[in-house]
């Protein structure tokens, strides 16, 4: 049993269940399911899918986490990077819209959640440390930026493609004369209340005497109120005939049997960038994971993860949804409103299964600015250029890779930008630890230490060179530490003797051995 038991973490919680942890769930999924509605549908469209497609993918997938998951607070669903990284990935095979890119959006899910899977099982989860911290800051920085301005055509009513920040700009400016001015109106409203709402409604309501708890809630689900408003507005004046863009028609009922594409071109076509989009999905989730469960003292499994955010992605595919993983806000939210197990995110599910029977003809008059308003508001909350500053600060080679990342982003599309972050990363990590420290020494005098002759007072023989070597030997600095071993006993025509000093070597390769 324990052993089934690691893989089926239910196991573990569901023995001891009882009614506390399920009003406490039931709390905090009511809250959730609130707030993931706009959110899904917000994402859906930065995606480039239909709406409905949003909260498919936050159906089953919940289910599936609750079962294989281990984080007891991960809220599982479509978030805005990896909704980008899934429009940049299938707009590059198929036209947007069209029953091919919604295969391919499918497909890729799919994809995503099998190479999930099989880190897990092969306890590859730290494949995703090759991602150094200051460059998914920068990639997220870097992100929120494109999407914010891919949201803009919503905002202003207009067309505009481009699959990096640079092309997006180029386009909203050449199309900006088509503005729509009942569209700009409520984007720019939707807007203000948003930015109001999440800069204002917290501590005002604190000042009022609501607990800070029930205030942080409120201001996270603000949107709702939003989406509301302008559902009221543009069936009231029938904003559709002033060609405002509206959701339109969202199919009731629960999500449909997809059936991924086995196509074996489609598949090369989508395997790198499904590959990047489960190590960038991975590497947010468990980091959210883990905070979270740091507050309550739990512990998580990274590898065990994987395999629970797997299942829920190829859960997606065989449910009408695309890529999703743990998302930060929501995860919050699921925290911060008390849930205790997993089994709140199974309970969001019935929520959001109820949306989709009775309250998607509400969703008909929805504007799809308000949707891109919401997007915007999320997402800028990633945009953090502190992080330039912070690693100039501390490692200037740090500060090379995330500038670098944050430019190949904006300018060269998502995936460049990733991938370019995970290779300088390795490559400052090679140039590192291929020049390691080392110190000449000499003997503390009344005692055994020795240290570096350069910073303590030590004594040392003209026919003796004592070297330290700070960091482990292999392949990459055998040869650095070679030739500053010659160069040293080069300087110096007294030294009939070498001693290397290995104590702070912790490993030696056969390279660094010869």
């Amino acid at each position: 049993m324990p052993r089934i038991s690691a893989y089926l973490p239910i196991l573990k919680w569901g023995r001891t269940y009882n009614s506390i942890n399920f009003t406490n769930d039931i709390m905090a999924a009511l809250i959730v399911t609130i707030m993931l509605i706009p959110q899904s549908l917000a994402y859906a469209l930065l995606a480039g899918l239909p709406a409905e497609m949003g909260l498919y993918a936050s159906i089953i997938p919940i289910v599936l986490y609750a079962i294989f998951g281990t984080s007891n607070a991960l809220a599982v669903g479509p978030v805005a990077v990896v909704s980008l990284m899934t429009a940049a990935a299938v707009s590059r095979i198929t036209d947007p819209g069209s029953a091919d890119y919604i295969m391919a959006a499918i497909t890729l899910a799919f994809l995503s959640g099998v190479f999930l899977v099989l880190m897990g099982l092969f306890r590859l989860g730290f494949l995703a440390n090759f991602l150094s911290h200051p460059v998914i800051a920068g990639f997220i920085t870097a992100s929120g930026i494109i999407i914010a301005a891919s949201q803009l055509k919503h905002i202003f009513g207009i067309s505009a493609e481009g699959h990096n920040f640079v092309e997006l700009l180029i386009s909203l400016r050449d199309n900006l004369h088509q503005i729509n001015w009942h569209t700009f109106s409520i984007g720019i409203f939707v807007l203000a209340v948003l930015f109001l709402i999440r800069r204002y409604l917290k501590p005002c309501l604190i000042k009022l005497g609501v607990s800070p708890r029930v205030a942080d809630v409120s201001a996270k689900i603000g949107p709702v109120f939003a989406v509301i408003a302008t559902i009221v507005v543009a069936w009231v004046f029938d904003l559709s005939h002033h060609d405002v863009a509206l959701v339109g028609e969202v199919p009731q009922g629960l999500p449909p049997l997809t059936i991924p594409s086995f196509s074996q071109e489609l598949w090369v076509s989508l395997i790198g960038s499904a590959m990047l989009i489960s190590v960038i999905g991975f590497v947010e989730s468990i980091s959210v994971a883990q905070t979270l469960a740091a507050k309550k003292r739990q512990r998580i499994s990274p590898d065990q993860e994987l395999v629970g955010l797997g299942a829920a992605n190829i859960g997606a595919s065989f449910s009408g949804g695309f890529p999703v993983t743990g998302g930060f806000s929501r995860s919050v939210v699921n925290f911060d409103a008390g849930a205790d197990t997993p089994a709140a995110g199974a309970f969001t599910a019935l929520g959001l299964a109820f949306a989709s029977i009775f309250l998607t003809p509400l969703i008909f008059f929805l504007p799809k600015a308000t949707l891109a308003a919401t997007i915007i508001i999320a997402v800028l909350s990633l945009v953090d250029f502190s992080i330039l500053r912070k690693t100039w600060n501390y490692s200037k080679a740090d500060f090379i890779a995330v500038l670098t990342t944050i430019l190949i982003t904006l300018v060269l599309g998502i995936e460049a930008g990733v991938t370019a972050g995970v290779v300088i990363s390795i490559l400052i990590h090679l140039y590192k630890s291929s020049r390691p420290h080392m110190a000449v020494v000499g003997q503390v005098p009344g005692s055994e230490h020795y240290r570096n002759v350069l910073r303590h007072k030590v004594i040392t023989d003209p026919h003796i060179l004592s070297v330290r070597v700070d960091e482990s030997l292999y392949f990459a600095n055998a040869r650095f530490l070679e030739d500053a071993v010659y160069d040293l006993v080069a300087q110096n025509k007294n030294i009939e003797h070498v001693l290397l000093q290995c104590s702070a070597i912790n490993a030696i390769d056969m390279s660094a051995l010869e």
